[in-house]
């Protein structure tokens, strides 16, 4: 198995816009020729457009464009841009009305940065397809990661500033990626080293508290969850894994569902009723793959490329990042 770009795999494209003031962005995958695609949604609070096409007992077998998005709900319009750019390169689901784009979307909550009036909409949606035809992608603070924050137990004040992340690997001709926002209220974790890369900061800003430990063991505090995390920083972390290999969209609510056991090893708490953490895969080629294997290798670019959104990730508004930390140098 050995790393690979995003870049070197075929059959899609990937983009990304942002308004860097405002701290926000969007990411887009587009899939030219329409891509089997399943969903994993994990979180209590998600926020998506069209996912209940990609149930199994759904008439849809394919879509053509995933938006991953900030502005929390509000940046749902970006997936209007999508439609748009899609519509005028002829690319959709085939009607006697002509053809309609299916464009997924989820979005994370990072109205907490930079300007919250500015959201991601068609202007910046449309943006990231430009950007597509490029496959403009950078990693860290753009697109769906421009404003992702985690480790917000205790609010702002000690959160630390995440990104985006991508990741890919390819063995024996199969090849799988990861694309992910990181906007947890957990702490980010490297499991190989067991400890914590980035997240909740103490009292003392010297190093972290550990989200997992205060949760579990304050007591001082009632209800520290529902009222701190939920009150100070509505969170979210979304994906999406890339595969070559052949699936049906049933297959793929499998894999997306192997996948997310890579965020669990990468976040701490994670999948809470604070977050809205989903992971969509979508199937672009026509490699034979046993599903096991995918959906593990899934799962380990996608605690890959976790990683990677806060090791990328620059201070801004005012947050820090873990390259600017110096106590971890």
């Amino acid at each position: 198995m050995k790393e690979i770009k995003i870049q070197d795999m075929k059959n899609f494209r990937i983009g990304s816009s942002e308004n860097r003031k405002a701290g926000t962005g969007c990411t887009v995958i587009i899939c030219p020729e329409g891509a089997p695609c399943g969903i994993d949604v994990r979180g209590g609070g998600p926020a998506s457009r069209e996912t209940e096409l990609l149930k199994p007992v759904a008439a849809c077998e394919k879509i053509h464009a995933i938006a991953l998005c900030g502005g929390s709900a509000f940046g749902l319009n970006a997936a209007g841009g999508v439609m748009k750019y899609l519509e005028e390169h002829d690319i959709g689901f085939e009607t006697r009305y002509g053809k309609v784009p299916l464009v997924c979307a989820s979005s994370i909550f990072d109205l907490g940065c930079g300007d919250s009036t500015v959201r991601p909409d068609e202007g910046m949606g449309y943006a990231a397809c430009l950007a597509a035809e490029q496959n403009d992608i950078q990693e860290g603070n753009h697109g769906a990661g421009t404003g992702a924050t985690v480790g917000k137990l205790w609010g702002a004040a000690y959160m630390m500033k995440s990104g985006l992340g991508i990741y890919a690997v390819e063995a024996w001709g199969l090849q799988v990626a990861a694309v992910v926002a990181v906007n947890a209220v957990g702490d980010v974790y490297d499991r190989s080293r067991n400890c914590i890369l980035a997240g909740m900061l103490n009292k003392d800003k010297n190093g972290f508290a550990c989200s997992e430990r205060i949760l579990i063991e304050d007591r001082d505090t009632p209800n520290l969850f529902s009222q701190r995390a939920q009150a100070h920083a509505t969170n979210t972390t979304i994906a999406a894994i890339i595969t070559n290999a052949a699936f049906d969209k049933t297959a793929m609510n499998k894999i997306a569902a192997m996948a997310g056991n890579g965020m669990v090893r990468a976040i701490s708490p994670v999948n809470t009723m604070a977050d809205g953490d989903s992971v969509y895969a979508v199937s672009v080629g026509t490699v034979t793959a046993d599903i096991n294997i995918v959906g593990t290798l899934a799962a380990y670019v996608l605690e890959k490329a976790i990683g990677r959104a806060v090791l990328y990730a620059d201070s801004a508004y005012g947050i820090p990042a873990v390259k600017d930390l110096q106590w971890k140098k």
